[in-house]
């Protein structure tokens, strides 16, 4: 807020009319010591960031059409001053009053990573007391939540760096022809993983368990679209709740896989990689990515690495229903998620308590992580 007061005498405030992904609206303009300063230069004036929204992907326009995930954040936290970023896949938009900053990477873990490591290079903008929430959309294992869940990732685990064989041509003792590196077949858990290889991260805990006591008790709403869809998960009390909040582990991999035995492949991953620790709740593509480059912006100074938080809430299942082959629901559900509108809103609730917490109480949180 000083950096405004102090410039605002000099630049004024000024709203203007522009277009963006060919849709109208109200956009405020960059002030001019921001505008002088040219993407991948030394800025003198830098922007003071409190939090960073990352969101993985937006469906069509940015407002005014079906959210994605960046959509009610744009919209609700009037995320209106755009900001140029050619060096990556999305423009950026920031709240001058709040200095909420959100960015939209781009699917997959190659463009989540690049773009996270743009911005953190980017001297226009003061990082270095920043938290980071990365809130997205995620396919959901029903033995633990119904769409429309929320989930705060205590790690995130990578599903890409491994060695395959076809499942076709693996030995019959072998649940699966996707096994980790270091081992010798998926029936070799004896070895320890090693956390610097990139297949696992762990998030900061205190902060972590923070912000899901801080959200646990949160009355996510219900539907019929979603309650009839959870209804086909008979055996599966988890999966017929309503919507909750909850702790479970994230998945990144850039192939969308689905089915019963790769939820089955996605749990004992999750449980090698994590030493027993962690529980499979949650599969996406982007946050590995996110997280290797806020652990190299960190060595630099750049970024904060226990300034992190994931979560992700349940738009689809892993898996389909009793009944129902892989292939057809898959395809089905391509045609569009049965839990979509209220992943997108739940996550907004949820990351929301949050956001407001530490924007509340920036006098505490801004020099002491919770």
């Amino acid at each position: 807020m000083q950096f405004f007061r102090r410039t605002a005498a000099i630049i004024g405030a000024c709203i203007t009319l522009s277009l963006s992904s060919g849709t109208a609206f109200a956009e405020q303009a960059v002030p001019s010591v921001i505008s002088a300063c040219e993407p991948g230069y030394a800025c003198e004036t830098p922007l003071p960031v409190k939090v960073v929204i990352v969101s993985l992907f937006e469906i069509g326009n940015d407002e005014g059409d079906v959210a994605g995930e960046f959509q009610l954040w744009k919209e609700r936290r009037g995320l209106t001053m755009r900001i140029p970023f050619p060096q990556s896949f999305h423009d950026l938009y920031y709240n001058p009053e709040t200095q909420v900053l959100g960015m939209v990477t781009g699917i997959g873990t190659a463009r989540s990573t690049a773009a996270t490591m743009a911005l953190g290079l980017d001297q226009r903008f003061d990082l270095t007391k920043a938290y980071w929430l990365v809130a997205g959309i995620a396919g959901i294992d029903p033995e633990d939540a119904s769409i429309g869940s929320v989930a705060w990732s205590r790690y995130v685990v990578d599903g890409d760096l491994a060695h395959e064989i076809d499942p076709r041509e693996i030995p019959t003792d072998w649940s699966f022809g996707y096994f980790p590196r270091g081992t010798k077949g998926p029936n070799d858990m004896t070895g320890k993983p090693d956390p610097s290889g990139g297949e696992v991260f762990q998030l900061n805990p205190s902060l972590e368990a923070w912000a899901y006591n801080l959200t646990k008790d949160i009355e996510l709403p219900d539907s019929e679209e979603i309650a009839a869809e959870r209804a086909k998960f008979v055996d599966y009390p988890h999966a017929q709740e309503p919507p909750f909040v909850l702790e479970g582990e994230q998945l990144s991999a850039m192939t969308f896989w689905h089915g019963k035995l790769m939820t089955d492949w996605a749990n004992s991953w999750v449980r090698y990689w994590t030493s027993g620790k962690g529980e499979f709740v949650t599969s996406a593509m982007e946050d590995t990515g996110v997280l290797t480059s806020l652990t190299y912006l960190d060595e630099i100074g750049r970024a904060n690495r226990d300034r992190v938080l994931v979560m992700r809430a349940g738009s689809n299942f892993t898996m389909p229903p009793p009944g129902v082959d892989a292939a057809t629901y898959l395809l089905r559900e391509n045609e569009g998620y049965a839990g979509l509108e209220a992943a997108v809103e739940n996550l907004y609730t949820v990351g929301s308590k949050v956001v407001d917490e530490l924007l509340d109480h920036w006098d505490r949180y801004e020099a002491v992580t919770p």
